[in-house]
């Protein structure tokens, strides 16, 4: 797969491309990452990339020219719907739809995205109009540019190409998995003698769409008077997969409710998350 970045800083990401799974995708060619100065594409000798706004108003707006040119000559389209269904041609914008966990699979069936960096006051609408397949913002926030964001996509879609984690079950229980997409997959990885159990918990795992991580602990098992739940101690695997399912529940109830309403709970769940709303409390 290959990202390209297009921005008015191309230094930014010498930083974020050389650690962790970005690097490590990189190292073994699971992904190409290129990064393109937009002042590259300017023909002035300013190398001009933003001008006056039409109609007044505050700071200054990014030409569609350099950003037409710059996608052009990696993608080869002068339209957003000729860029096919192999690509995405993202414009990162706080005027944007959110990114989700959702939209970091669907880049990462892909084959190539480009990544437009934003900067200044805003960029040309006719940028998202009729070069960007994809407007995305990170959150109802606002930065100064979309080299932090373009960094996060970049990181969100690499760890979701087979081969990049080290480890494939990773991605099963974290927040926002989608697990019944993934216990197709680890059907066929696991030795026949454990799939019984691998599928059993695939099963029991396949309504976490949505919901948030588990809590996580490790050594010591008491550090300055907070212990690590007993349950986690006892080697109980039963109790300790309800034990970290409620937590998840409880987790997504206090943190982000909106997410139980598309979740798909079950009746264990159901159950659970009554527990939880009437105050009764997890073992520990």
């Amino acid at each position: 797969m290959r990202f390209d970045v297009v921005t008015i800083f191309p230094e930014f990401f010498a930083g974020p491309l050389e650690y962790g799974i970005v690097r490590r995708a990189r190292e073994a060619g699971l992904i190409e990452a290129c990064v393109h100065d937009l002042r590259a594409f300017t023909h002035d000798r300013h190398r001009t990339v933003d001008d006056r706004p039409f109609g007044g108003g505050e700071g200054m707006v990014m030409k569609p020219e350099p950003l037409f040119e710059a996608v052009e000559s990696l993608v080869g389209v002068g339209d957003a719907g000729a860029a096919g269904g192999n690509a995405a041609i993202v414009l990162l914008s706080a005027a944007g739809k959110m990114f989700q966990q959702e939209t970091a699979r669907r880049f990462a069936g892909l084959e190539r995205v480009v990544l437009i960096c934003g900067r200044y006051e805003g960029v040309d609408e006719r940028v998202a109009e009729h070069l960007a397949t994809d407007e995305i913002s990170i959150g109802d926030f606002v930065l100064s540019g979309g080299e932090l964001p373009a960094a996060m996509i970049l990181d969100a879609v690499t760890r979701l190409i087979p081969g990049a984690l080290g480890n494939e079950d990773s991605i099963v229980n974290e927040s926002f998995s989608e697990v019944a997409a993934h216990s197709e997959r680890a059907r066929h990885a696991v030795p026949l003698q454990r799939q019984d159990d691998s599928l059993r918990a695939n099963e029991i795992r396949t309504t976490n769409r949505g919901i948030l991580d588990y809590p996580h602990y490790t050594r010591p098992p008491s550090f300055r008077g907070w212990d690590v739940p007993e349950i986690l101690l006892g080697g109980n695997h039963e109790e300790i997969r309800r034990w970290r399912r409620r937590c998840a529940l409880e987790k997504t109830w206090r943190n982000r409710p909106e997410l139980l309403d598309g979740a798909g709970l079950g009746a264990e769940d159901r159950r659970l998350l009554g527990e939880i709303t009437s105050g009764v409390r997890n073992p520990r």
